[in-house]
């Protein structure tokens, strides 16, 4: 039973991203049309779960399902997820962990994340609120990861409707 661990801010966290984005590159090489730093991790100053998330998306999930033996060969292990359909969902444990989520072309969850990751960044207090919930919720839930995330899905929820209206809203100086 691993603990559920909020960490400050590292600020290696972009330098790990850009290493192991540079290894993604490599292996789905022209396959691959986007490659993301999403999720906390890719929020300076947001304390997180220290895993970094890495979104890449295909024109579909079919291109990416012929790089599954490579994504193997580089210390990914596939796993089952029925919180996104449409995505296929990858972990890595090094000294560091990463989570790669792929995703088709066109899906609404695209955007999503990258709205999340881009609302956070410019605002500071909505980071602040809700990095100090998962810091409230790993307190409470240490052991549980399935109560974590279920203490934070409706507010995350309610965060992703204000960042999508934000990120849509041509008078916002999003994509930072």
């Amino acid at each position: 039973m691993s603990r559920v661990t909020i960490a400050a801010y590292d600020p290696a966290w972009p330098r790990l991203y850009e290493e192991e984005a540079a290894q993604l590159r490599s292996v789905f090489q022209s396959r691959l049309k986007e490659l993301h730093h999403i999720g906390s991790t890719a929020v300076p100053g947001s304390d997180a779960k220290p895993v970094i998330d890495i979104m890449a998306v295909f024109t579909s999930i079919d291109d990416s399902d012929a790089s599954e033996e490579l994504l193997r060969a580089v210390g990914y292990s596939r796993c089952t997820s029925t919180s996104s359909p449409g995505r296929l969902f990858f972990r890595k444990r090094t000294p560091a962990a990463f989570h790669l989520h792929i995703f088709p072309e066109g899906s609404k969850d695209i955007i999503r994340h990258l709205a999340l990751r881009d609302y956070l960044r410019a605002h500071p207090a909505r980071r602040k609120a809700y990095a100090g919930l998962k810091k409230s919720l790993a307190w409470e839930y240490p052991f549980n990861m399935s109560a974590y995330a279920e203490g934070k899905h409706d507010y995350v929820k309610e965060l992703e409707c204000r960042a999508l209206r934000w990120y849509r809203s041509p008078a916002s100086k999003r994509r930072g």
